[in-house]
């Protein structure tokens, strides 16, 4: 086992744990779907949570997957999985009340919510910059716009979603996060489909 698969072993093991805190949240919704009130909010809240969260395993792949074994790293991969443990803890009610409105439950937590989701891509973000000029990397590296401009329009808005009390503000703000969000995802894929895919036989 080298160090990555030791450290991702852990990593890996909290950060699923969010994702079934997400999909069994969702299961239950969806059992009890005649006796509450969907909304869209709370919905849209998951799906920006639990893609951000898978985020963090390609994260981990590009950033912790040539680091050598180190204590003060697992401590940080604890801090940040368990930041996001929290936040999809709080996604949706752990009990479903008949009547109940997802939409009122949103409003109670969607702030520590986001800023749980914030607080953990702001400590990759201090990680992953500190690295690249401890190193002396950070003069090779073409990050682009994807992240000098994404990166901030990201953190602005989630915060702006934490704090702002309006609807129409939050429900915009999270939309274009999670549009941001779709169309990283859509790049990641023509990448794949313009090298060919892969082969299923190797050689």
């Amino acid at each position: 086992m080298d160090p990555f698969e030791f450290f991702f072993s852990f990593y890996g093991l909290l950060l699923g744990f969010s994702v079934a805190e997400l999909v069994g949240g969702f299961a239950r919704l969806l059992h009890e779907r005649r006796n509450v009130r969907f909304g869209y909010l709370t919905p849209l809240l998951a799906l920006f949570v639990a893609i951000d969260i898978a985020s963090f395993w390609n994260q981990a792949w590009v950033i912790f997957r040539p680091a050598p074994y180190n204590y003060a790293l697992l401590i940080l991969g604890l801090v940040v999985a368990s930041t996001f443990y929290v936040a999809a803890t709080q996604v949706f009610p752990r009990e479903l009340k008949p009547g109940e409105d997802l939409d009122d439950h949103f409003w109670t937590r969607k702030r520590l919510v986001l800023l749980s989701v914030m607080g953990a891509n702001m400590l990759i973000v201090a990680l992953f910059l500190g690295l690249v000029n401890l190193n002396g990397e950070i003069t090779r590296l073409r990050l682009g716009p994807a992240f000098w401009i994404g990166t901030p329009m990201f953190m602005g808005l989630t915060l702006l979603a934490a704090l702002n009390r309006k609807r129409l503000v939050v429900t915009g703000a999270l939309a274009i996060l999670v549009a941001y969000q779709a169309w990283q995802i859509f790049g990641s894929a023509k990448a794949l489909i313009d090298k060919g895919g892969w082969s299923l036989i190797g050689g």
